[in-house]
C-alpha cells in the first residue's frame, strides 16, 4: 500500500475520473509504456527528455477493466502504476527512453519502489513489438553486466495488454502540487538513490558533451571542411566513402575511451562496446548515445544495407549489420576516418 504520507497527500485533493485513453494524435509520434513505482515521479522525469511530447500517468498489467486508484493501490487488480510516453522517434529513440528509464528508480527492488510496497509499485517495461522487446532485454542485460548495482535487476519485461489513464488529479501532479510532490519525492529516498548511482555518470557525460561543443554545433561549409579534414576523412564523411580495411586508425585500437564524430565532436561509441569483428574496421555492438545516430536505407553497390550517420554533423559513419555478438546482436561497422578517439584519463 502507499505510505501514510502518500495517502495523506491524496486525501487533500478531490477525486475525478480521467477521460478516454490518450493516443498519439500527430503523425510520426509513437508511444512507450513503463512502470517505475510512483507515477507522479516517473511522469515528471520523462517530461524532461527532449523529444517526449506527452506523459500520462495510469495503470497497466492487470486484468480489471477501468480500475480506480483505490483498487490499484490496494493491490487487488495486479496493475502497476505506469506511464504512457508519447514521443517523436526522430528526436529520441526507444532505446534512449529505456536507458533513461533505468535512471529514475531502483531497478533491483522486487517488492515495490522505495517507501511504496507491493506489486502495484514494482517496475516493468511494457513492450508493443518484438523490436521493443529486443531493445529492452538487451538494455536490461547490459545494465546487469555493468556492475552499477550489486543486486540482480528485478524489472519485468512484459507485453503491453492495456493501459488505463489514472484519475485527473494524478495527471501533472508534480506541476499542480509542487510543494507536496517535492516533499513526497524527498522523503521517499528516490532522489538520494539517483544521486548515489547516476549523477556522477551524467555529470561526466555532460562535461564530455560541453567540451566537444556538439550541442550548439553548426556544420561548416564543404569548402571549410576540405581544409580541416584529411582527404580520407572528407571522402568518408562527406562523400559516403569507405576506407581500406586493416589500414585505418582504430580497427585494432584497444585503449579505453570514447569515439566522437570527427566533424562535430558528438559522442558516438564507447570502447566498452567495441569488439574484434575480423573485418578490418572498428566495430561496436551499440552506440554510446543512440540519439546521436541516424540510420537510413542504403541500396548502393547492388545491395540493401542500413547506413549509419551522425545526427548533428550528418557525417557518413558506416553501416550496421545484424551479425554482431550479444547482447544486441548488432555490428556497427564504422570508418576510423569518421571518428576521433578520446582516451580515458588515468
Amino acid at each position: 500500500m502507499k505510505t501514510l504520507l502518500t495517502i495523506f497527500l491524496s486525501s487533500m485533493i478531490g477525486f475525478a475520473q480521467a477521460g478516454e485513453q490518450k493516443t498519439a494524435e500527430t503523425s510520426g509520434l509513437t508511444e512507450a509504456y513503463f512502470a517505475g513505482g510512483c507515477f507522479w515521479c516517473t511522469e515528471a522525469d520523462f517530461k524532461k527528455i527532449p523529444g517526449v511530447k506527452e506523459v500520462v500517468s495510469g495503470y497497466s498489467g492487470g486484468t480489471t477493466s477501468n480500475p480506480s486508484y483505490e483498487q490499484v493501490s490496494s493491490g487487488e487488480t495486479e496493475h502497476r502504476e505506469s506511464i504512457q510516453v508519447t514521443y517523436d522517434p526522430e528526436v529520441v529513440s526507444y532505446a534512449r527512453l529505456v536507458e533513461a528509464f533505468w535512471k529514475t528508480f531502483d531497478p533491483t527492488d522486487d517488492g515495490g519502489s522505495f517507501g511504496d510496497r507491493g506489486h502495484q509499485y514494482t517496475s516493468a517495461v511494457y513492450y508493443q513489438t518484438e523490436e521493443e522487446k529486443r531493445i529492452a532485454e538487451a538494455s536490461k542485460k547490459a545494465l546487469e553486466e555493468s556492475g552499477i548495482f550489486d543486486k540482480p535487476i528485478a524489472t519485468s519485461i512484459e507485453p503491453l495488454q492495456k493501459f488505463y489513464p489514472a484519475e485527473t488529479y494524478h495527471q501533472d501532479y508534480f506541476s499542480k502540487n509542487p510543494l507536496r510532490y517535492k516533499t513526497y519525492r524527498f522523503l521517499s529516498g528516490r532522489d538520494s538513490f539517483i544521486q548515489k548511482h547516476w549523477v556522477k555518470e551524467e555529470h561526466l557525460k555532460t562535461e564530455i558533451q560541453n567540451a566537444s561543443g556538439w550541442a550548439s554545433f553548426s556544420k561548416p561549409s564543404l569548402e571549410q571542411l576540405k581544409k580541416e579534414l584529411t582527404q580520407m576523412q572528407f571522402k568518408v564523411t562527406q562523400k559516403d566513402g569507405t576506407e581500406p580495411p586493416f589500414d585505418n586508425a582504430y580497427w585494432d585500437n584497444k585503449q579505453e575511451g570514447i569515439y566522437v564524430d570527427v566533424v562535430s565532436g558528438e559522442p558516438l561509441f564507447s570502447s566498452r562496446d567495441k569488439f574484434q569483428s575480423g573485418t578490418g574496421w572498428p566495430s561496436f555492438t551499440r552506440p554510446l548515445e543512440p540519439e546521436h545516430i541516424v540510420t537510413r536505407e542504403d541500396r548502393s553497390l547492388f545491395s540493401k544495407r542500413t547506413e549509419v550517420r551522425s545526427r548533428y554533423a550528418d557525417s557518413h559513419l558506416g553501416h550496421v549489420f545484424e551479425d554482431g555478438p550479444e547482447p544486441t546482436g548488432l555490428r556497427y561497422c564504422m570508418n576510423s576516418a569518421a571518428l576521433r578517439f578520446i582516451p580515458k584519463k588515468a
